[in-house]
């Protein structure tokens, strides 16, 4: 049976302005087949939409959490139903 999509929005404090955070979750999204956004918000956090099933959504975001954690000292998540309005992964500015 087919996993549906959901979206997850993942939001991301520490140090996560200006270490290449947004680049690198490009970069691990390109290897899942999830569509999204991620972005700096104004607060120093830093907010990351991404959909896809959950099994990939969780896996793209330990594989980002693995390659960051250093500079991740929290995270959370929230699920909802996709939007199915992004059609790849990419930087907001």
């Amino acid at each position: 049976m087919p996993q549906e999509n959901v979206q997850a929005i993942l939001r991301f404090k520490g140090r996560v302005q200006g270490v290449g955070f947004r680049f690198t979750t490009c970069q691990v999204a390109a290897g899942y087949a999830i569509t999204g956004t991620v972005r700096n918000c104004s607060d120093g956090s830093v907010e990351c939409i991404a959909e896809g099933t959950k099994r990939e959504i969780r896996a793209f975001l330990a594989d980002l959490l693995s390659q960051m954690d250093r500079y991740v000292r929290d995270h959370s998540c929230q699920w909802a139903p996709p939007s199915d309005r992004f059609t790849s992964f990419r930087v907001i500015y």
